[in-house]
C-alpha cells in the first residue's frame, strides 16, 4: 500500500493558497480515481482505494503545515509502513517557478517546515517527493506572508496544470516507475 500525503493547512482560510497546492493534489487524485478523503483518522482526512492497480490512502493532515510529521508518522506506524518504499508527499516549493514540478527520491528538508516535520517523526530523509513550483517569494516579503497568500489568476492557471502532472507522476510512481516520472516531468 502507498500512502499519498498532500501537504496543506486545514480549514476554508487556506484554500486555494500556495502552501495547500498538496491538498489540491489529492483533491484531484480523489476526484480521478473516485476515492472519498472523508475518514477522520491519524490526524487527517483519509480515503483509500486504487490507483493504477496499487492499494493507495490519499491523505491531508489536518494538524496544520508544520506538524505534518505527526500524521504522517501515526499513518506509517499505524500500517507498518516504510517511508522508504511506501510514501509520496506532496507539496509546495518556493524555490520553482509556478507550475513546475520536481519529483525526488529523498533529500532534506530544504527550508520546508512541514518536510522538516515528516522527516522527524519518519525518521528518515528517504521518501519519495512531488515538489510543486508556487515561485519564489518577493524581494521584502514575509514569507509566510507569501505561501499563505493566493496566486495570481496567471500563476493559479498554471498551478493547476501542474496539479494535473502532479496526478500523472503519482500514478506513474505507485506502478515503481518514478524514474519515467523523474524524466518525463523534472
Amino acid at each position: 500500500m502507498f500512502i499519498i500525503a498532500g501537504l496543506g493547512n486545514p480549514s476554508s482560510q487556506y484554500e486555494k493558497t500556495r502552501h495547500n497546492v498538496g491538498f489540491d493534489v489529492i483533491d484531484l487524485l480523489a476526484d480521478q480515481y473516485n476515492i472519498r478523503v472523508t475518514e477522520k483518522k491519524h490526524k487527517a482526512l483519509c480515503g483509500t482505494g486504487i490507483i493504477e492497480g496499487q492499494k493507495v490512502l490519499l491523505a491531508k493532515p489536518q494538524t496544520f503545515m508544520n506538524l505534518s510529521g505527526e500524521s504522517i508518522g501515526a499513518i506509517l506506524h499505524f500500517y507498518k509502513l516504510e517511508p522508504q518504499t511506501n510514501l509520496i508527499v506532496i507539496y509546495d516549493d518556493i524555490s520553482l517557478p509556478p507550475g513546475k514540478l520536481r519529483i525526488r527520491k529523498k533529500g532534506s528538508a530544504g527550508g520546508h517546515n512541514g518536510i522538516k516535520s515528516i522527516i522527524s517523526h519518519a525518521g528518515t530523509q528517504e521518501f519519495l517527493r512531488i515538489k510543486i513550483g508556487v515561485g519564489e517569494k518577493p524581494q521584502g516579503w514575509d514569507l509566510a506572508d507569501y505561501v499563505l497568500g493566493r496566486f495570481s489568476k496567471e500563476d493559479r492557471e498554471l498551478a493547476e496544470e501542474a496539479f494535473g502532472k502532479a496526478c500523472e507522476a503519482a500514478a506513474l510512481m505507485v506502478k515503481g516507475e518514478t524514474d519515467r516520472a523523474m524524466n518525463q516531468f523534472n
